[in-house]
């Protein structure tokens, strides 16, 4: 395919760049050894075939280090984007359905100006979803049970001398949340507690609710495990709760599970046991399935690691995600 191409130098990169104009151009840099950079390199191929505007681009990560130091590549598969000359995207990680999405947003005729508007749009939709994962949503440095800074220790022991129940999102593994949500929010520091998608605030607001008594009222009453458990698990049609999450895998066992989620290119999301004790102890007797990961569609358990091996290799993983078998 004429829109497929590898480049080998420094020079053949740029000359590629350039000589796309406003068309869209996905740079992958790839390494020869690592199996989910071949796999991706399918998908690329597919996309070739449907965007023939756009050009995709092989790049050997090690062969050529001074296009992957200019643009601190530091794992493969890293994806970049560029229209204009400019770079407007970027993508860490084999993630084939996200990759998908990317390309058919970026590539339409326009600016790179108008595709940051894009990528704006989309992170915006990103943060109002995570303030919404649960009534009482608390974003801090940590976990609720490894907080990383003195603030989100602070608001944690708050939280929990109230009894109040809460969900948590630890920005320290999200660069582009952590920046995002204090343009969104209008509000520049962490913590930042929210209840039923309201900015409540940060550690000052919630000691003075607390002293006032009103902290109780402010924060959503507390549901039930079991309820929650069922609303997280449909909170997708299709749910992974693993150890870490799409963009770093926390165990062999996740990480083997999200190399054949994502080969499948069907969308999902996934859910971090790791970062909620209760939810990882509460749903193995929810379902009655003892290990991770566990794979959920349409509320309903798929299984684990062998099951999902065997749906792949029996041809119907594809089927049952989209909830067709």
């Amino acid at each position: 395919m004429a829109n497929l191409v590898e480049a080998t130098t420094q020079q053949q990169f740029e000359a590629i760049v350039a000589k796309a104009g406003k068309c869209l151009t996905v740079v992958h840099f790839q390494a020869a050894w690592a199996p989910q950079c071949g796999q991706m390199n399918e998908v690329m191929a597919e996309l070739a075939k449907e965007h023939t505007h756009t050009t995709f681009v092989k790049l050997e990560a090690e062969a050529v280090p001074e296009v992957s130091e200019k643009y601190e590549i530091a794992s493969v598969p890293t994806f970049l984007f560029f229209k204009g000359g400019e770079k407007v995207d970027r993508m860490d990680g084999a993630h084939a359905p996200e990759l998908t999405k990317k390309v058919q947003r970026l590539a339409v005729t326009g600016s790179p100006v108008e595709a940051a508007e894009s990528s704006a749009t989309d992170l915006n939709q990103r943060l109002k979803k995570l303030i919404n994962a649960a009534p009482c949503m608390l974003f801090i440095k940590g976990s609720s049970q490894e907080p990383r800074c003195g603030f989100s220790r602070q608001i944690v022991a708050l939280l929990k001398e109230h009894n109040i129940q809460y969900s948590s999102f630890d920005i320290l593994s999200d660069e582009e949340v952590r920046q995002g949500l204090k343009t969104y929010s209008n509000w520049p520091t962490y913590p930042q507690l929210y209840a039923n998608g309201e900015l409540v605030g940060g550690l000052d607001i919630v000691k003075e609710l607390a002293e006032s008594g009103e902290l109780e009222n402010t924060c959503p009453k507390a549901v039930t495990l079991e309820h929650r458990l069922k609303t997280t698990i449909n909170q997708s049609p299709v749910m992974l709760f693993m150890k870490g999450n799409k963009e770093a895998a926390r165990c062999g066992f996740s990480r083997q599970t999200l190399e054949i989620m994502n080969s499948t290119g069907v969308d999902y999301d996934t859910f971090d046991i790791l970062q909620d004790e209760e939810v990882r102890q509460g749903l193995k007797t929810y379902s009655n399935w003892p290990t991770y990961p566990q794979l959920y569609v349409k509320g309903e358990l798929i299984g684990g690691l062998d099951i999902i091996k065997e749906l792949m290799e029996s041809g119907d993983l594809v089927s049952v995600l989209k909830g067709e078998a």
